[in-house]
């Protein structure tokens, strides 16, 4: 019996003890607020996704993607997987036989060989030859700067100038750049506990950078705005609002410095959300240099998107505890910024988007 009880009482003793020590991980409190909700599932206007990743765009995918778009009023799917080559034109072919007015198709570049003889002006003709071939862009993963390296196995720049022509083909033909350059800041940062993304880099230990892995975040960062500035003819989306989210004024200042640059914000809402005043003071400045972007495609998460940008509610959840592990709050946007964001800026800068597809 006293055995018994004794083995009772340690229980008890190690329930206590398992509440007292939670992991951060498993604490999500449920909000006692009582504020107003509006669940926004569906787009207030039919919208442009211009980050978007489809790797296998065929014709037996297509339906099911159109009934997910439809659900929540997006019109167009800016596909940024395009590839090159037979790649890219079957991808285009598919688009055609099914839906030729919902997909938009960006071009990628093949980095093997820089250095080579002649590399830069294949890439270039085949940059042009995917152009012809339906690619009404090109987008530039984030290899460039982490990964790619040239011919000898040095790590290539981006703004090494054996790319100069690429960027300078993309402004003759009149076709916008989304580039995606390093990774949020806090990932070069020391994982402890004053780094805001400590979760997200416990559950993605492969996400943690250093100052030699492979560079410093600054200097990836600089990097880019070169390249930025020695092109002005031609446009450039940075991705994820540039990395600068959480820092509206330095963000704005490049803007300015950098007439040829717009941002999407893919993956980048909670910072915005965090900061509902200082973030719709920024859009209504410049509201014709923001483009609406997700990245990742998971349907129900665009739900978070609508409602930063389109209601008034307070303290809500974001779709990722990992990303964001504080609080919502909604912008409560104009409709003519609305109308901006959504459709309008994107129509201006990415050609052959249908705009009979969309209102004034």
């Amino acid at each position: 019996m006293k055995k018994s009880l004794v083995v009772f009482a340690c229980m008890v003793f190690a329930g206590t003890q398992a509440q007292r020590s939670m992991d951060f991980e498993k604490y999500d409190p449920v909000s006692t607020l009582v504020v107003p909700e509006h669940i926004v599932t569906k787009a207030k206007f039919p919208f442009i996704d211009v980050h978007n990743h489809q790797w296998n765009l065929s014709e037996q995918a297509i339906p099911g993607l159109l009934r997910d778009m439809d659900k929540m009023n997006m019109t167009v799917m800016v596909n940024l997987s395009g590839g090159n080559g037979s790649k890219l034109q079957g991808m285009v072919e598919s688009i055609k036989k099914v839906a030729a007015k919902r997909f938009i198709v960006f071009a990628n570049i093949d980095f093997n060989g820089v250095g080579e003889k002649d590399w830069t002006a294949n890439a270039v003709k085949q940059l042009q030859a995917d152009v012809q071939h339906g690619a009404n862009g090109l987008k530039i993963f984030k290899n460039l700067g982490f990964s790619v390296k040239d011919k000898d196995g040095k790590r290539v720049a981006i703004d090494d100038p054996r790319l100069d022509a690429v960027w300078d083909k993309c402004g003759e033909l009149k076709i916008p750049v989304l580039i995606h350059t390093a990774d949020p800041k806090p990932f070069w940062d020391e994982m402890d506990e004053h780094n805001e993304r400590w979760l997200e880099l416990k559950t993605h230990p492969n996400r943690k950078r250093g100052p030699d892995d492979p560079e410093p975040w600054e200097q990836l960062i600089d990097e880019q705005h070169r390249m930025f500035k020695k092109h002005p003819k031609t446009t450039f989306i940075a991705a994820h609002f540039g990395w600068y989210p959480n820092d509206l004024g330095k963000l704005g200042s490049l803007l300015d410095e950098m007439p040829n640059v717009v941002v999407e914000f893919g993956a980048v809402i909670a910072e915005l959300g965090r900061q509902p005043r200082a973030a719709r003071q920024f859009f209504e400045k410049y509201q014709d240099r923001i483009l609406f972007g997700k990245d990742s495609w998971v349907p129900e998460e665009y739900n978070t998107y609508f409602r930063v940008l389109e209601t008034a509610d307070e303290y809500f959840p974001y779709h990722k505890k990992y990303h964001a592990f504080w609080r919502m709050y909604g912008m409560a946007l104009p409709d003519t910024i609305l109308k901006k964001i959504y459709y309008k800026n994107a129509l201006r800068i990415i050609p052959d988007i249908d705009k009979t597809l969309f209102p004034d």
